[in-house]
């Protein structure tokens, strides 16, 4: 069963502290938890992971406010969980948000529009394709999917890989080396 497809009843029961439905809530959610690990965490700490984002969500359920992001919240968690252990473990964070902010101010505007010009188009077309739909002419998924002939999951995975790229791309490994 995949997180969108719980029922409300459960998620409320869970909510309103009935340990069956919590117990049933958390068998759930784990294979669809693991799977996002395994996607962006190290193999090594994919099972902690999911054993601390299941630990988060028995603890907080009851505080969440809106049940419809419960999965949103979910692989929020799982995703910082995962970068957490990868700073831990290797001492390095690719997103670290203070080199960015001070790669940023190093570099004049006009320069930061030449060096995104030169990332774009050095991306593959149909990664610049989406990039642009969605960024820049501010069309929705459904729109973008519609367009290029893809279902939204797979417009919005292309998303992904494309600003992944781009980011990649544009601060290359001059940032990722800094200290």
């Amino acid at each position: 069963m995949k997180l969108s497809e719980l029922d409300l009843p459960l998620l409320e029961s869970a909510r309103a502290g009935d340990k069956q439905a919590l117990a049933r809530l958390l068998h759930l959610c784990q294979p669809d938890i693991r799977r996002y690990a395994q996607r962006h965490c190290m193999i090594s700490d994919v099972d902690d992971a999911v054993q601390e984002a299941l630990l988060v969500l028995s603890r907080k359920l009851g505080s969440l406010r809106a049940l419809a992001a419960l999965s949103s919240w979910l692989f929020k968690t799982v995703q910082r969980e995962c970068r957490r252990l990868g700073r831990k473990t290797l001492g390095f964070d690719p997103y670290d948000e203070e080199k960015l902010e001070n790669w940023l101010a190093a570099r004049s505007n006009d320069a930061l529009r030449l060096e995104l010009v030169r990332a774009m188009e050095a991306l593959p077309e149909d990664y610049r394709q989406i990039i642009l739909l969605r960024d820049f002419e501010e069309q929705t998924i459904a729109e973008i999917a519609a367009e290029l002939d893809l279902t939204p999951a797979a417009a919005k995975s292309r998303l992904h890989r494309a600003r992944l790229q781009a980011r990649e791309l544009l601060l290359g490994a001059e940032m990722m080396l800094q200290p």
